[in-house]
């Protein structure tokens, strides 16, 4: 098959969709625009990932305006240079003849330049008379100052994007750097919670970025990270609520009798300072005083008697004590003032940690009656009973 040609001033070379949007960007240009060339080859360097051209075809169009004797890139003037492949292969630091045609190829492929070829294909200046330049043919620098404002905006969008990928690579540094101490306090404080797989967690969202993340794939791993310090920040903030409880009020807690002569505290120490906390919840109304996922950490048999297994929300808790209830022998009768004396969530809260001590208590009823007894006049709190099954069911407290 043929292949189609078109005749401009420009020559007679093979039609294409680049020569074409050249061509007319050419002689949109005014004559009275100006721009620096060396300017223009900046913005160009800049936008070179735009216009997916490589830094030897930089070279080669470094080396086309070394050949341009103005400063500017002018609309009066004739931006044509016609330097010998020679010439070119020299002031492109020495590149073989086949890699300087494919660089020019490039540069004409990307609209940066426009070939104006002679008769014979030759490149040459037909100067008059008097010296002065009639015409030349060879590589015509035109597009670039016709581009010239379509460059500067291209370089600047590149700019942004470097700027926004730092800023998120800095974003996404501190973060990691936040979440690695907190984990590293936390397990050194002996904070409760799953901390295998918080760190497994923080290793994944970090290894799930590819070898060149883009400003996306960084706020991407950023939000998750966000996330996750938070749920530490919660932990830590439940943890130091319980220290600060424990050192504020000395609170004699109510004894478990066993079998033995001995009294048994729920409590991993006899004496156990907490703040007196009021009983008055209404029903119904979720106490706010300890985050269920504490609540949960320091009774986590309670979840087995839960539907589906899993406690979700405070609903869930309710519905698992009452089961509970049943089963530790205790009346409805006795549960019942127990929910309207403290509370239908600190009720359950009660028997969730009664069933983590049941092998110690003879008499469950008797001792949800005290615990209510105690709830009604203000003596009693939940503070020291959680804190003591927290300690006792924390990874260092197992191992141990």
């Amino acid at each position: 098959m043929d292949t189609e040609f078109v005749t401009t001033p420009f020559g007679r070379r093979p039609m294409s969709l680049a020569l074409i949007r050249g061509q007319l960007q050419v002689e949109s240009v005014k004559s009275d625009q100006s721009v620096d060339k060396w300017k223009v080859f900046r913005n160009v360097c800049e936008a070179r990932p735009l216009l997916d051209i490589s830094d030897r075809t930089l070279a080669v169009l470094n080396a086309l305006l070394s050949f341009y004797p103005e400063s500017h890139l002018s609309g009066e003037a004739s931006m044509v240079v016609f330097p010998s492949n020679r010439q070119l292969m020299l002031r492109a630091h020495g590149i073989a003849v086949t890699t300087l045609r494919r660089h020019l190829a490039a540069l004409v492929g990307a609209g940066l330049i426009i070939r104006k070829d002679s008769a014979n294909g030759k490149r040459f200046a037909r100067r008059k008379s008097s010296g002065e330049l009639e015409d030349a043919y060879g590589f015509s620098l035109a597009p670039l100052l016709a581009r010239s404002e379509e460059l500067a905006a291209m370089a600047q969008k590149i700019e942004a994007d470097r700027l926004a990928l730092r800023r998120s690579r800095e974003l996404l540094t501190i973060c990691r750097r936040d979440v690695r101490k907190l984990i590293d306090v936390a397990i050194d404080e002996g904070v409760p919670g799953d901390w295998d797989d918080i760190e497994a967690a923080y290793v994944h969202h970090l290894a799930c970025l590819p070898r060149n993340p883009n400003a996306s794939d960084l706020d991407g791993a950023r939000l998750k990270l966000e996330d996750l310090r938070a749920d530490i920040v919660n932990l830590l903030t439940g943890f130091d609520n319980f220290k600060k409880m424990s050192a504020s009020v000395v609170q004699n807690e109510p004894h478990i009798q066993n079998s033995d002569t001995n009294s048994l505290e729920l409590e991993s120490c006899t004496t156990v300072q907490v703040e007196t906390l009021p009983m008055t919840a209404e029903p119904n109304q979720t106490p706010e005083m300890f985050p269920l996922t504490l609540i949960l950490q320091a009774c986590p048999q309670i979840s087995d008697y839960a539907q589906g297994g899993s406690i979700r929300g405070w609903r869930d808790l309710v519905t698992a004590a009452v089961t509970v209830r049943s089963m530790l022998g205790i009346t409805p009768e006795t549960y019942q003032a127990a929910c309207e004396s403290l509370g239908r969530e600190h009720a359950s809260v009660v028997i969730a940690c009664m069933l983590e001590r049941a092998t110690h208590i003879n008499s469950p009823g008797g001792y949800l009656r005290d615990l209510t007894r105690k709830g009604a006049r203000g003596e009693f709190s939940l503070g020291p009973m959680l804190m003591a099954l927290v300690r006792q069911n924390s990874p260092v407290a197992r191992r141990a």
